[in-house]
């Protein structure tokens, strides 16, 4: 996954947010240790003050932990990852929900709209 970046939002928030995502789709391994906040902020193309803010905003969340001597690690509860996963499904499905109603739809009509096209994509 590639980072972009938009001019709307603070670009640490854009990082936690896409680091999140990494995790969360398993980009980014439970257990995994990170890159060192340097490597991480040349990747990005961002300050590495920038990023370092980001990750101490992944572990207050509880995704990211640190072993003073060896880095940053992906936690290696999966729960967790999963229980995150699904809040931010539940999140994204109700934003679509929404936006389907402003839209005209009701829930049944997106419904169907939905089956269809899955049925289409599995031919």
């Amino acid at each position: 996954m590639s980072w972009k970046f938009v001019n709307d939002r603070p670009i640490y928030m854009q990082l936690v947010e896409q680091m999140q995502l990494k995790i969360l789709s398993g980009e980014y391994q439970a257990g995994q240790k990170l890159a060192s906040v340097r490597d991480l902020a040349a990747e990005a193309a961002v300050n590495p003050n920038t990023m370092q803010k980001a990750l101490a905003e992944l572990e207050k969340s509880g995704l990211l932990y640190s072993e003073r001597t060896t880095g940053r690690f992906i936690t290696d509860d999966t729960d967790k990852i999963t229980r995150i996963r699904r809040v931010y499904a539940e999140k994204s499905v109700l934003e679509f929900l929404e936006q389907m109603k402003g839209l005209g739809f009701d829930t049944e009509e997106t419904i169907r709209l939905i089956s269809g096209i899955i049925r289409e994509e599995s031919k």
